[in-house]
């Protein structure tokens, strides 16, 4: 067995733009101790400081390109023995992804990256097992590491640079169910003239004359009210019932109290725009900046301004009151830091990964270190590409503002079975 040695990343961003053009792997030996990790730390601050681009995270791989790159023998991976201790949160998101792999509609996603369905539902039974089975972190680490292959992606330049993570949430906000002097914004059921496909790709808008090719944009549908009467809730402001498209649900706490849930039932077929990259063109956010809470405060600033801006996102999501937690693309419930949000076009659903960033925490600068497994299980309108990912950081107002200040640069690995391999002992 080839034991791999483990890395801690460094060139990370929270509140501001992240900085470094490429996310390189430092490669040492396992912990290193006192000061040696200050001169890892120094030389690692130093080549971010000194770095002036931007990665192009939602640059495209080229045409036959893999999305998954398999590591080396004597390539590092993260530490992963902590995650021991975590497993029994873990099994049930392993759990929700084997439900899904156990449909046969999942087959048709498959293979994909070179990764075929069985090899995908596999890997998570056996994981499941070595949680299970392993009498200690040490012992669970060998077991994966004997039996599983590791890949890191693409990312945005193809060659396993680096993938920007930002976060997604359940927003809690105050609602309605009926129009008010204070609830006068609407959130609008599925109408019944979207036309999907099985796979639930927007195929046009159903009309007399036939079908149209394209669905009405956002702007078409607030400004002509062309959904009155299929409204599900009203919220108190534009950016609220914004919110939660972006999120694709949320809690509704009702005049009585009462919490009322609505979760994603599909959207207008339209590219997503980023309002925050609208406001920071505009000039009026500052990139280094810009989170969900200087934008909601550039709202309250500005309403005449609002609903011009999000009206430039032509993408409309409809909604549907649910009981529980919402469900992601793949129509299984969401878990906190559990569940990540990747373009399906790219990368294999419900697969095992490893996600190795940092999320931010008010008084520091660069944020703790976020490091765990999770499940390829959602998607997003601003998740496009290998150089992006979305991770769901729960319900609730803490929720949202981290989610609306994540924003750094790592590296996301998945993790299947290796071809051929025989199961290794996990015992302490």
């Amino acid at each position: 067995m080839t034991t791999r040695r483990r890395f801690t990343p460094g060139c990370s961003r929270q509140h501001r733009a992240p900085r470094p053009a490429v996310f390189t792997v430092p490669r040492r030996a396992p912990r290193p101790r006192g000061l040696a990790i200050l001169a890892l730390t120094a030389a690692l601050l130093a080549g971010c400081a000194s770095t002036k681009t931007e990665p192009d995270w939602e640059r495209p791989l080229p045409p036959g390109a893999p999305a998954l790159i398999p590591l080396g023998a004597d390539e590092e991976h993260p530490d992963i023995h902590l995650e021991w201790y975590g497993r029994h949160r873990l099994v049930d998101a392993v759990e929700r992804s084997l439900s899904y792999l156990a449909k046969p509609s999942s087959l048709q996603h498959f293979p994909q990256a070179g990764i075929s369905h069985e090899r995908t539902r596999a890997s998570l039974e056996r994981f499941a097992e070595l949680l299970a089975e392993a009498g200690s972190a040490e012992a669970f680490e060998r077991a994966v590491d004997a039996e599983f292959q590791w890949y890191r992606s693409a990312g945005w330049d193809g060659r396993g640079s680096g993938v920007l993570f930002t976060g997604y949430c359940t927003p809690i906000l105050e609602a309605s169910l009926r129009p008010t002097q204070r609830f006068k914004y609407p959130l609008y059921g599925r109408p019944d003239d979207l036309i999907t496909d099985p796979n639930g790709k927007v195929l046009g808008q159903k009309t007399s004359a036939g079908t149209n090719p394209k669905y009405p944009t956002r702007g078409a549908i607030e400004r002509g009210g062309l959904l009155d009467g299929t409204e599900v809730a009203w919220l108190a402001s534009p950016m609220d019932a914004y919110i939660a498209h972006v999120n694709g649900s949320a809690v509704l706490r009702l005049p009585n109290d009462e919490l009322f849930r609505v979760g994603f039932a599909g959207h207008n077929g339209h590219e997503y725009t980023s309002l925050r990259e609208l406001l920071v063109k505009a000039e009026a956010l500052d990139g280094e900046t810009a989170n969900l809470a200087s934008i909601r405060e550039w709202a309250k600033r500005s309403p005449g301004d609002v609903l011009d801006f999000l009206h430039r996102n032509d993408r409309y999501v409809f909604f549907r009151e649910i009981e529980g937690t919402p469900h992601g693309s793949l129509n299984v419930p969401v878990a906190a830091k559990r569940t990540l949000a990747t373009d399906k076009s790219v990368f294999p659903r419900a697969s095992l990964l490893f996600v190795d960033t940092r999320l931010p925490r008010a008084g520091t600068e660069r944020g703790v270190p976020f490091r765990r497994f999770m499940l390829d299980q959602d998607t997003g309108g601003a998740i496009r590409s290998a150089g992006r990912a979305d991770i769901y950081l729960g319900e609730g107002d803490e929720a949202e503002g981290l989610a609306g200040a994540t924003k750094a640069p790592g590296q996301l690995y998945y993790l299947f079975l290796r071809e051929g391999a025989g199961v290794s002992r996990v015992d302490a």
